[in-house]
């Protein structure tokens, strides 16, 4: 079995024969190979429609931990030889154990493949020469989204993090057009430029297209407008995806900013309450937790795997760039979701209210003294330039937070430049260890 090539202009009715198909051979293969699912599955049987796949219990992050620890180094998920892979990625183990990450070559060039549809659907094309800024250490951002750039037929430079000057110097020097990193990694830039290199502003660098991926935010259209204003680049989030699953399924394309969820022909996607778990209707208007399938996976195959990631399906119709799938956008994750007082709060809706202030850089950080509940949301932001803080600004930011969001925050200032420079991701939750 091999990827559709025109999967982009299908709509759900005329993808589902080849999805069915696909579940037909690929749940064979499970029920056969992978000792973890059947363990999970116990008496249960995969089901012969993809439609009754809700009948089989969920997996999620924490089983496959687990199975790694016990069955190490690659859990007891792993659905073939060992001797079949030809890549192996780890996470970062930031949030729990570090996970091992198998690929085998199909499932490689299913990756890279889909992948290109999200890089190409952000309007990277032959003849632009990107910069690709994440980390290549092991991590799956960094080797694997390379390889989806080169998909689209344009010049990738494998930059990396860190070397922020030399990164400078090598667009000037190169003549470099497009960038990609995560959103937060042009206000670092932004601060190198100022204190190495005075008298250049960052749109004399000429980058006409902004990569995005891997944080939330780029959804408020005040940090899109301001990285045109200071960049000169359209902001395109072109890289939405879950490590375990596929590196990269999602991106906006030049028509709308929403996701389009592009891997329908070897992904299947439901919807599910993040509380009750109880399955939800995969239509517009809907909002709920992305539970992910694997059509198509040699290596670790993934059943009903919970995400984490909280989405509202926006729109199924067609969209004006042609593209008849899904389009979505990233409320947050799961374990990011601050309840303060019973409202549900993500680092994005934050951002939005943050970004809205002149006098403020955007960056900002929420920390958590203790366990939940929460009877306020307290938050740190920083100045965006030195010099003495504008009276009742703090108030003004608790205000708005009040207003748009509904939560009390206590609103703490920082001088500018106070919040460290980070080149990967940065982390906007903080939670006490106590």
């Amino acid at each position: 079995m091999t990827l559709l090539k025109d999967a982009e202009q299908l709509d759900a009715d005329a993808l589902s024969g080849f999805q069915q198909s696909a579940w037909e051979r690929q749940s064979d293969y499970v029920a056969r190979h992978s000792t973890f699912y059947r363990s999970l599955w116990g008496a249960a049987s995969p089901p012969a429609d993809l439609r009754d796949l809700a009948v089989l219990p969920l997996s999620d992050k924490a089983q496959l931990r687990e199975s790694q620890a016990a069955h190490p180094p690659f859990g007891d998920y792993l659905a073939s030889e060992p001797s079949l892979a030809r890549r192996l990625h780890r996470t970062s183990g930031t949030t729990g154990q570090a996970m091992n990450l198998l690929l085998s070559a199909k499932d490689c060039e299913v990756t890279e493949a889909v992948g290109g549809r999200a890089q190409r659907a952000a309007g990277l094309k032959p003849g632009h020469r990107v910069v690709h800024c994440l980390n290549y250490q092991l991590w799956m951002g960094g080797l694997t989204d390379h390889m989806t750039l080169e998909q689209t037929g344009a010049m990738v430079i494998p930059f990396g993090v860190g070397g922020s000057e030399k990164l400078i110097r090598t667009i000037q020097e190169v003549g470099i057009d497009a960038i990609s990193c995560t959103p937060s990694y042009p206000a670092v830039l932004e601060r190198v430029i100022a204190e190495k290199f005075p008298g250049l502003k960052p749109r004399d660098l000429g980058l006409k297209l902004g990569l995005f991926g891997g944080e939330p935010g780029l959804d408020d259209e005040t940090l899109r407008a301001r990285i045109r204003e200071t960049w000169g680049m359209e902001p395109r989030n072109a890289n939405y995806g879950v490590s375990d699953v596929f590196c990269n399924f999602a991106a906006q394309c030049e028509q709308d900013h929403r996701l389009h969820f592009l891997a329908g022909d070897v992904l299947y996607p439901e919807l599910i309450d993040p509380a009750s778990a109880a399955p939800l209707p995969f239509k517009a208007g809907v909002e709920g937790e992305l539970v992910l399938t694997h059509l198509l996976r040699d290596c670790q195959p993934l059943v009903r795997f919970r995400t984490g990631d909280i989405i509202a399906l926006d729109e199924t119709e067609p969209c004006a760039c042609g593209r008849k799938t899904p389009r979505l956008r990233v409320v947050g994750r799961s374990d990011d979701m601050v309840v303060v007082r019973g409202l549900n709060l993500f680092p994005s809706m934050v951002a939005a209210v943050v970004s809205g202030f002149e006098e403020l850089s955007g960056d900002y950080r929420i920390l958590l003294d203790g366990p939940p509940p929460y009877d306020y949301l307290p938050v740190q932001v920083e100045l965006s330039r030195p010099g003495p803080t504008p009276q009742g600004l703090a108030q003004a930011v608790e205000q708005a937070i009040k207003q748009q969001l509904g939560a009390t925050a206590r609103v703490t200032l920082l001088p500018a430049r106070s919040f460290p420079l980070t080149e990967g991701k940065t982390k906007r939750v903080i939670r006490s260890e106590r």
